[in-house]
């Protein structure tokens, strides 16, 4: 199982901003009514008692993105640690804060 499907720590503690035209149908088309305006470019997703609106599930057991055919470039861009076989610092700050130890190459498939 792909370790992000068991941690979702990502989505609980970035804000996932991206330009507005990535809800447009031509684009990813982000759902607009889970968005709101963080300047006149860029949108961000809602968050739902701290973590994306779009999270369902609970941090650290299971977790899904309910817009995940249409999630932002900000979020397909995010590249959790060892899955592209070197670390990355932002997933494993986020794990931490969650109280989750930080990805290892062991804990790819």
């Amino acid at each position: 199982m792909h370790p992000c499907l068991s941690c979702g720590a990502c989505c609980g503690y970035f804000r996932v901003s991206f330009h507005w035209s990535e809800t447009l149908t031509d684009s990813f088309h982000v759902p607009v009514d889970l968005t709101e305006p963080v300047t006149p470019h860029l949108l961000a997703m809602k968050k739902n008692g701290g973590t994306c609106v779009a999270l369902t599930g609970e941090i650290g057991k299971k977790v899904a993105c309910t817009v995940y055919e249409n999630r932002s470039s900000s979020c397909r861009d995010f590249i959790a640690s060892y899955e592209a076989g070197i670390p990355n610092e932002y997933c494993d700050k986020a794990r931490k804060l969650h109280g989750l130890a930080p990805l290892t190459p062991a804990d790819w498939p």
